[in-house]
């Protein structure tokens, strides 16, 4: 299904695209080749790890090599709060690592984690690494060992794929020291790790990639390019097709753009599948606003990860065969540019959605929901168990929560608790938001069947009562990850730049996905 067709001022505009970025030899997702090349062992302690590392509670016993007592330690400031460090060279051995995991009675995944990712950030001149992982008790050992790798990882992710060279040292090697009796959970954990990571690390590449380097176009043909090989089957809808199917949304925010529309569906379903959940994605490759142009400010260089929540479903969905994913998984990423020219939308225009619904474009910076609406159409006709939905909605719930928390907001409670299950298990953090239909009578419209934007308040709810509209009363829930997307700051596993948040969290959904009950 795969068709590209484009005027000649398209290609003329294309062309020098590539002229000016180099677009030909650009790599839109460089962490896929560069984790295959990492290298992870469980086992004993070894003589070729330059640095070794050590998780230390406050007042546990430590390591044999450590030849001074917590006095000293304490003098020198190290308490073992989690994520603190103390690098202790040793003569003719790897360097020493101690690394704070706080109190053994407190310690948790997100802790682990954590305490992992200073380790990495610790020891960023070498990427041959070993960390010694002791029994940490209400943390099983296979999450202990995941989360470890996830924590080493991601901490060290960079996108350096327009540098001359690598701004830190990517991880080669990582060795997991513990007891022979908790090798084979270790092992078990750290090969999750190290996919879940794999996952994140492939969204964080997408959501980086500058406008010009990975447009909708382009990012479809990444999905046709790796998904076969990653267990889904790939199509591809232009905008021919796109018309034939009366996707009037994804249609009517493409007018500003030269760049053509994609529809993006992949498929993944096992034998004998368990469910059937559809997850769609906001893919809006850069989010200058449309006609309503956003301010002249330090945002518009991060709209770039407007499609974070296309990213999230293309990179969780190519890991979901590796993971032995039961449930059938079908994704729809919604891709295009949201520019303005003088074909653009104009505030107070109508759109008519998959399905015949009419909208009034009451604002065309609220544009992600109206190319979701014809996904969560054609999810309904096609048939499913359950709906969600990922995207950089609204600014609103980045006021509500903030940048570490995502909104989640839905029509069954089961489906919201699955959320918050696979949020709480990879660190991802949701909060449930209300569905108050009180709400729903500011979306009508006097020429249309319902308007695309609110009033000034309750946004991220306005926001999705709109996308409720379209999921023909399915189990549904929607993740507005406009906060949680971009990481401004160095923080513990999140480097500044694109996060990747739910990549990971999605695929622990589909692992435990299950039907949601009438």
């Amino acid at each position: 299904m795969f068709a590209i067709a484009q005027s000649g001022l398209i290609r003329e505009v294309v062309a020098a695209m590539q002229a000016f970025t180099g677009l030909g030899s650009f790599d839109p997702v460089p962490s896929v080749e560069q984790s295959k090349a990492v290298s992870i062992t469980v086992g004993r302690k070894s003589p070729e790890a330059e640095f070794s590392g050590a998780l230390i509670s406050p007042g546990a016993s430590l390591p044999d090599e450590v030849l001074v007592d917590w006095e000293s330690l304490s003098a020198a400031g190290f308490a073992a709060g989690v994520g603190q460090t103390l690098i202790l060279p040793q003569a003719e051995r790897p360097t020493l690592v101690l690394v704070g995991a706080g109190p053994g009675s407190d310690l948790d995944a997100d802790k682990l984690r954590d305490a992992a990712a200073a380790f990495a950030r610790a020891t960023e001149s070498s990427g041959n690494l070993e960390l010694a992982i002791p029994d940490t008790g209400g943390v099983t050992p296979a999450v202990a060992a995941q989360v470890v790798v996830e924590g080493v990882l991601l901490a060290r992710y960079r996108f350096d794929a327009l540098k001359e060279g690598p701004t830190v040292t990517p991880i080669t090697s990582l060795n997991l020291v513990v007891e022979g009796r908790r090798s084979a959970a270790t092992k078990r954990g750290a090969a999750k790790g190290k996919t879940m990571s794999e996952a994140t690390q492939m969204a964080r590449d997408l959501a980086n990639s500058p406008p010009a380097y990975l447009t909708a176009s382009r990012i479809a043909q990444v999905a046709v390019d790796i998904g076969p090989g990653r267990g889904l089957t790939i199509e591809v809808f232009d905008k021919d097709q796109l018309v034939e199917m009366g996707c009037g949304g994804l249609l009517g925010v493409n007018a500003g753009s030269s760049e053509p529309p994609r529809m993006v569906k992949l498929i993944y379903k096992p034998a004998k599948p368990r469910g059937h959940l559809t997850l769609v994605g906001k893919g809006i490759m850069y989010d200058a606003g449309g006609i309503a142009v956003k301010p002249g400010d330090a945002v518009h260089a991060t709209m770039k990860n407007d499609m974070s929540g296309a990213a999230a479903i293309l990179a969780a969905m190519s890991e979901l065969a590796s993971l032995g994913c039961r449930a059938a998984v079908t994704g729809y990423l919604m891709c295009t540019d949201n520019l303005p020219s003088g074909t653009a939308i104009a505030m107070g225009d109508v759109l008519k959605v998959r399905g015949g619904k009419t909208v009034e474009v009451a604002n065309t910076d609220a544009e992600g929901r109206l190319v979701m609406a014809d996904a969560l159409v054609l999810a309904a006709e096609e048939g499913t168990d359950a709906i969600i939905d990922i995207a950089t909605l609204t600014g609103a719930a980045m006021r509500a929560l903030g940048t570490q928390v995502a909104g989640v907001i839905g029509n069954n409670a089961q489906m919201i608790e699955q959320v918050e299950s696979a949020a709480a298990a990879t660190g991802e953090s949701v909060w449930e938001l209300p569905l108050e239909h009180r709400y729903r009578g500011e979306l009508n419209s006097d020429v249309a069947d319902i308007k695309n934007l609110g009033g000034p308040n309750a946004g991220a709810i306005t926001a999705a009562l709109f996308l409720e509209e379209f999921v023909a009363g399915l189990p549904w829930a929607h993740i507005d990850i406009a906060g949680t997307a971009q990481n401004d700051r160095d923080t513990s596993w999140r480097p500044p730049g694109c996060t990747g948040f739910g990549a990971r969290l999605l695929i622990e959904l589909a692992l435990n996905f299950s039907r949601p009950r009438a």
